[in-house]
């Protein structure tokens, strides 16, 4: 079960997105605190994996709980901001010392449980890698930080897009879309977005296959990335 810990001064708020939050499988609510101050005392006590964090709060910023966390959290937690579309480039700075993943309220359950759902995928897919590839997430969380204050195209989400490199750095070989989608438990069509986009940005190259007579296929990989030869 993924630990989250839900901040919000409004406790109505709080209370409703606790209740989205246990509709999802796999995620477990282990607390809810009003106050910045409390929400790192909770940090401390209740060990987190994840948190939803309202950027206004009553003492202090959430930007502060959220460099506070990431200085001081022993072991790694990961952070969803609650903000508005006003204070996005706010947050974006912020991301320096970490990936860290916004909503922009007011938003409807699906929006959460997709958010979610792609995170938890995220994990799962990062607790597979063997101490041996320690490496590679390095690299990879590397790439992701230098990302993170692009922006977007219109009907993509942050957290898909870096399951999608994930998968693409795991897989010390080239995929096609339709691969890249199995993995991702995507569509094809999105899974093809994703990755131009990602083509696009210079981070994943393109490849033509000639095989068997027919169109070519299109693969893909990290740009950088060691493939096998041969």
């Amino acid at each position: 079960m993924i630990r989250t810990l839900i901040v919000d001064d409004d406790f109505r708020v709080a209370d409703l997105h606790r209740a989205y939050v246990e509709k999802i499988a796999g995620f477990t609510v282990v607390g809810q605190a009003g106050t910045g101050a409390e929400a790192l005392r909770m940090v401390a006590t209740t060990r987190p994996d994840l948190v939803l964090l309202d950027i206004y709060l009553p003492d202090v910023s959430g930007l502060d709980v959220m460099r506070t966390i990431r200085e001081a959290a022993a072991s790694r937690v990961d952070i969803i901001a609650i903000t508005a579309a006003r204070d996005v480039e706010s947050l974006r700075s912020a991301m320096h010392g970490g990936v860290v993943h916004y909503l922009i309220k007011p938003f409807r359950f699906a929006a959460l449980k997709e958010k979610l759902e792609s995170y938890a995928a995220m994990r799962q897919r990062l607790a597979q890698l063997s101490e041996a590839d320690q490496h590679a997430v390095d690299t990879l969380y590397h790439i992701l930080r230098q990302s993170s204050d692009e922006a977007l195209p219109k009907g993509l989400a942050r957290p898909t897009l870096e399951l999608v490199m994930r998968i693409l750095q795991e897989a010390g070989r080239d995929l096609t879309a339709t691969e890249v989608a199995d993995l991702a438990s995507l569509s094809r069509v999105t899974a093809r977005r994703y990755l131009d986009h990602l083509v696009q940005s210079g981070r994943v190259e393109l490849v033509m296959r000639y095989g068997s007579p027919g169109r070519p296929e299109h693969r893909y990989h990290l740009v950088g990335a060691t493939l096998p030869t041969g």
